[in-house]
């Protein structure tokens, strides 16, 4: 069975399912239903939790040990196991399939549940006889990342949940100032709902309330610059730099990321001037649904020209940022990706900026 976040308190109160698997890459959802899980079964008497950890060297057997085992200290166990490596081997595959039998012949004794979760599944692995095999017996919640028009009702939901309400005003300013990092925008409500206890379930909390006591905690990941990036928007571009420049980010990361992208741009861009169908490009190059709109965008409004001239550039940066600590690679990567929009401009400013 395959549900979704939102879904899960609800089909926790919809009969006993003894196996839960959670995966994918956005941290705050995934110990978010870890914790529904558990709270809720803890209320039904499990209040006995073993966890494993699996790597390269684990014992798979172990599983099935503990799961025959008898508890010396409750008679309803959560076993939690999380995967460091969604590759389990002919090993793990042969002994979580075996597990899986195991359980549905137990079905019926409902005293212990597993939780598995781990790294976002490719599709090989959600193919594997295992994962089929247990999804069968629970729940799958494949986790991820919520999209920038969906934090709206995100925050809100998350603030009826803690029983204060805030307005269009201040949900705005928290999802920018902690646009990329759900555990943040999480504890921002969470302090809210301690330091305004008048206002749960009454007024809703104003910007001018809790300007001062929210804090800018952002966090970004140069995968969100190239977003911004093919949607032209250079100013969010410089947002997420400046703060990756705080974070102490490795800067080599960051020209790989873009030099990557630019690369497939510039060959997607030389190919429709060829003729060849946007339709087509799509599948050549593997693009999503969700991501097309945004190559769509970069398709259309950076040139043949611009893309060139960002390529150059950012040869330049990779040679400067390995050679020189005169200069500031960060403001350099600005300059980057404000010329693959605008470089009849910008190619008439020196990347040295302190002598030009």
């Amino acid at each position: 069975m395959k549900i979704y976040h939102n879904q899960l308190q609800q089909t926790l109160t919809q009969g006993f399912k003894p196996v839960w698997l959670i995966y994918g890459n956005e941290p705050w959802q995934i110990n978010d239903s870890i914790s529904q899980i558990k709270s809720y079964f803890l209320q039904q008497g499990f209040d006995e939790v073993i966890r494993f950890s699996s790597d390269n060297s684990f014992n798979w057997q172990q599983l099935i040990d503990e799961f025959q085992s008898m508890s010396l200290f409750s008679s309803k166990r959560v076993i939690e196991v999380e995967f460091t490596s969604i590759k389990v081997g002919d090993i793990g595959n042969k002994a979580l399939l075996a597990l899986s039998e195991t359980i549905e012949k137990n079905m019926l004794l409902q005293d212990v549940i597993f939780i598995f979760h781990g790294p976002k599944l490719d599709g090989p692995s959600a193919n594997k006889k295992w994962f089929k095999a247990l999804t069968q017996l629970g729940c799958y919640l494949p986790i991820y990342d919520i999209e920038i028009n969906h934090l709206p009702k995100w925050l809100h939901n998350q603030a009826r949940c803690l029983n204060i309400t805030v307005t269009p005003e201040l949900a705005t300013l928290l999802i920018e100032l902690c646009e990329g990092n759900l555990f943040a925008l999480a504890q921002e409500l969470q302090k809210l709902s301690i330091l305004f206890p008048n206002h749960q379930n009454s007024q809703a909390i104003s910007l001018y309330d809790a300007e001062h006591l929210v804090t800018k905690q952002a966090k970004f990941n140069p995968f969100q610059i190239i977003d911004a990036l093919l949607l032209g928007n250079c100013k969010k571009c410089v947002i997420m730099l400046d703060q990756l420049q705080q974070e102490g980010a490795a800067v080599g990361q960051i020209i790989w990321v873009l030099h990557k992208e630019i690369n497939q741009l510039y060959a997607m861009l030389n190919k429709l001037e060829q003729g060849t169908k946007l339709s087509n490009l799509y599948k050549e190059y593997r693009i999503w649904d969700k991501r097309k709109p945004l190559y769509q965008h970069a398709l259309t409004h950076i040139s043949l020209h611009n893309i060139k001239l960002a390529m150059s550039r950012l040869a330049d940066i990779d040679l400067i940022s390995k050679t020189s600590s005169e200069f500031n690679a960060f403001i350099l990567l600005a300059d980057l990706c404000i010329t693959l929009y605008n470089g009849e401009t910008m190619q008439n400013f020196s990347l040295n900026y302190e002598y030009s």
